[in-house]
């Protein structure tokens, strides 16, 4: 039975698990972005595989073949973001779960909070690149 005792360190966890929170959410709104660009070369690409094939021209061929290169891109910037996310919450959750049990995961919070962020940046490195190859193509 936990006692009045217990508040602060309890509190003191919410306190560090805020910050995590806020990155949290701004993982969020780049998965967001990501799917709606996967979404529109997706329906970009079902598009122009509706042209027969009679009908299309090298510029149709060589934009499919973009937008192929771009979903795949696409695919694992949303994997590796999506991975950062839940290392986050598995930090958050190592935290809680130390004070709950008094016992020290202070080494499995960091290596999970690095693996977060070198996820993330893969994934922003991804997203970059398939900027690239759509402002190309443009």
């Amino acid at each position: 039975m936990p006692s009045l005792t217990d508040i602060p360190t309890v509190s003191l966890a919410i306190q560090q698990a805020v910050a995590p929170v806020f990155l949290l959410t701004g993982i969020g709104s780049i998965l967001g972005v990501l799917t709606n660009r996967l979404g529109r070369a997706v329906d970009r690409s079902r598009r122009l595989s509706e042209i027969t094939a009679e009908r299309m021209r090298n510029s149709s061929q060589s934009e499919m073949l973009n937008l192929a290169k771009r979903t795949r891109w696409i695919r694992r910037a949303i994997t590796l973001c999506t991975l950062s996310a839940l290392c986050v919450c598995l930090s958050i959750a190592a935290l809680f779960v130390a004070v709950q049990l008094r016992f020290d995961l202070s080494g499995a919070v960091s290596l999970l909070f690095i693996a977060a962020m070198l996820a993330l940046i893969a994934g922003l490195l991804c997203f970059l690149r398939e900027i690239v190859l759509a402002t190309r193509a443009a």
